[in-house]
């Protein structure tokens, strides 16, 4: 079971991986299209998301406190789908649909990362392959 769970843990970040990557070696278009969604300090956000979402996914998948990491990607991913993937605000039927796609993924994403925190918080060093156990603890 360790070893699923540990493979399930690596694909799972394999996917903010290369976002955070993105975010901040295409730092430049990322800020144009955060700032074209009304972010606040587009650049600054692009590039704390980037590192945020880096050092997230590196945590779950490493398992360095894998709960912290997971709850980190957690808490990029909810505001990120009410900023960037506003599709009740969308007026052309095609974009509305490919932002309302986006916005459910980052919200299952995130359910995901909820999940995750709840397992490493809960059982600790009992689900095994992690270098440093969790931070939290759950009853």
């Amino acid at each position: 079971m360790d070893v699923v769970v540990l493979i399930g843990r690596i694909l799972f970040a394999l996917l903010f991986l290369g976002s955070g990557v993105a975010h901040i070696t295409q730092r430049q278009m990322m800020t144009g299209y955060a700032a074209s969604k009304k972010v606040p300090a587009a650049g600054v956000v692009v590039l704390a998301s980037g590192v945020l979402i880096v050092v997230g996914a590196l945590m779950v998948a490493v398992g360095v406190w894998p709960d912290l990491g997971a709850l980190l990607l957690a808490a990029f991913l909810v505001p990120t789908a009410f900023l960037m993937h506003g599709f009740w605000a969308e007026t052309d039927a095609t974009a509305r649909m490919t932002e309302q796609t986006h916005f459910l993924k980052d919200i299952a994403l995130a359910g995901a990362a909820l999940v995750m925190f709840g397992l490493f918080a809960q059982l600790g060093d009992d689900l095994g392959l992690v270098v440093l156990g969790p931070l939290f603890e759950l009853p």
